[in-house]
């Protein structure tokens, strides 16, 4: 299932790190993503509606590839597997949400930022992480720089990824996928402005075809 999950993340390549404030949004924004072509969306576990969000879009899109972000404790892991979640994606490297995400065969993607942290991921069996906050933590040459000790290892940027560097880390072999917002600004979702973000997600998907064709 692990392996499976990492394929589709590489294929979809730009994963949507989604905040949604109230459930109703979801479906709208499911398919407008679908429609631009980025069939899948990391909800991030910020606000209230997280749980509601990711059991609409689970259920509305069954083909869209539906997980959780921000996950800082096994409740919220539980709760979003529980609506539909099939990953679950961490802003940190926290020993015990991760163990215990392994131990109910949740595929959980931790996020790192030091080799530390890195060889502790891989400790546990883990050959995919999130390296956040991406562009503050020293971009695609420090992920460079510590992929060559760690050659297993793979990589899901997060954290000022944007449409004019997304092409620069998604040319690298060892990133499987990037994290996104500029897609799903929080200002297009208050004005209901869904072709917009539909636009903006073609625009994303166009990228990945033409840096992975």
């Amino acid at each position: 299932m692990y392996e499976e999950l990492k394929t589709k993340f590489e294929e979809i390549g730009i994963i949507p790190v989604v905040v949604l404030e109230d459930a109703k949004d979801a479906h709208a924004l499911g398919q407008a993503l679908m429609d631009g072509g980025l069939p899948a969306a990391e909800v991030t576990f910020r606000t209230d509606a997280a749980e509601e969000v990711i059991r609409i879009l689970s259920h509305d899109f069954p083909d869209m590839l539906v997980g959780a972000g921000t996950v800082l404790t096994c409740e919220q892991a539980d709760k979003a597997i529980a609506a539909g979640a099939k990953f679950i994606v961490a802003p940190g490297f926290n020993p015990h949400v991760v163990k215990h995400c392994i131990e109910k065969g949740y595929p959980v993607t931790p996020g790192v930022q030091t080799p530390g942290e890195m060889e502790q991921a891989m400790e546990l069996g883990l050959d995919f992480v999130k390296f956040f906050p991406a562009e503050p933590a020293g971009g695609l040459s420090m992920i460079k720089a510590v992929a060559a000790p760690y050659t297993k290892l793979k990589f899901m940027p997060t954290g000022g990824i944007n449409k004019e560097n997304v092409k620069d880390y998604l040319a690298y072999n060892k990133i499987v996928a990037c994290g996104g917002t500029w897609m799903v600004k929080g200002d297009l979702i208050s004005d209901g402005d869904f072709e917009k973000i539909k636009e903006l997600t073609h625009e994303a998907a166009e990228i990945v075809k033409e840096v992975r064709a």
